[in-house]
């Protein structure tokens, strides 16, 4: 088990985490009484929109190692979920509603006051919000490519090794602070080394910013169904050692008769396949996109 990042150390990720997000603009924008934080990035450009969901427990700086090379040639698009981070709590859905409901609808109002509805876009998610993506993309349309990343949802099942600690029954900061840690090597990141400072912060701030409860939602199930609704250009993405899936197999029977439905592992990546393996997941993406 990696150590707890040193205090000074938080201090510096906490400053590149400012700086990254000093490279874009925040939005925050209310629907439906909901209001829910964009961050956006990159400048104008003549490619689709790019939106990428994060996962459970999360925020928008899941896909902070990806800012510089998806903006670099498109404008990308950063929530917080509803529920999550710096923005409101969805109100809950009415006994025997869709639980997903009042955070897509708010999702997806905010989103179109931004950019425009119908306007066509690139979308992505991870873990929760590959779930979440594909249900928005059926939901809104006007979807151009999918592209999902250790994506929840799926119905298999999941090959926890380590039990995950409560972290909020922590009796104190730093036995709270060990237990987001062990939680972070359990689920998340697959090499030790990859546990940086950078790393345990976000995963700190966004479990502290977590209203919304998704892990009933995503072992609810619904992914496949939703994917073959949508149709079109589909990526799929697991980490070679993404402890949330048996990726090899998921990939072949989710893609088995979907000639536009392609599965790539990411070899040496744990769940957190962005964060753990940027590079390689940036270069899929972007070739993916086109």
């Amino acid at each position: 088990m990696p150590s707890i990042p040193d205090p000074d150390l938080n201090t510096e990720a906490r400053l590149l985490i400012e700086r990254i997000a000093a490279r874009g603009t925040r939005h925050d924008v209310v629907h439906g009484g909901v209001r829910v934080a964009w961050r956006r990035f990159g400048g104008e450009s003549a490619h689709a929109p790019l939106v990428l969901l994060h996962g459970g427990h999360g925020s928008w700086m899941h896909w902070l190692r990806n800012v510089e090379a998806l903006s670099a040639g498109r404008t990308l698009w950063l929530p917080d979920m509803p529920g999550f981070n710096d923005s409101d709590a969805p109100p809950r859905a009415a006994p025997g509603e869709d639980p997903l409901g009042p955070l897509l609808d708010a999702l997806g109002g905010s989103l179109d006051q931004l950019i425009g509805a119908g306007t066509p876009i690139d979308l992505g998610g991870f873990s929760f919000g590959g779930l979440t993506a594909a249900r928005f993309a059926v939901r809104r349309g006007a979807i151009r490519r999918l592209a999902l990343v250790g994506s929840g949802g799926h119905g298999t099942m999941r090959r926890m090794a380590v039990e995950m600690i409560n972290w909020r029954a922590a009796p104190n900061r730093e036995q709270e602070r060990a237990a987001l840690l062990h939680n972070l090597a359990a689920l998340m990141l697959h090499d030790k080394a990859a546990i940086d400072p950078v790393a345990f912060e976000i995963h700190d701030i966004s479990c502290h910013g977590t209203r919304f409860r998704s892990k009933e939602v995503s072992q609810a199930g619904g992914l496949q169904a939703a994917l073959d609704k949508l149709g079109g250009p589909q990526l799929l993405l697991w980490g070679e050692y993404d402890v949330t899936a048996d990726p090899r197999p998921l990939v072949a029977q989710l893609t088995a008769g979907h000639p536009q439905r392609e599965g790539v592992v990411i070899d040496g990546a744990g769940h957190w396949a962005q964060y753990e393996r940027a590079d390689d997941f940036n270069r899929l993406l972007l070739r993916f996109l086109g």
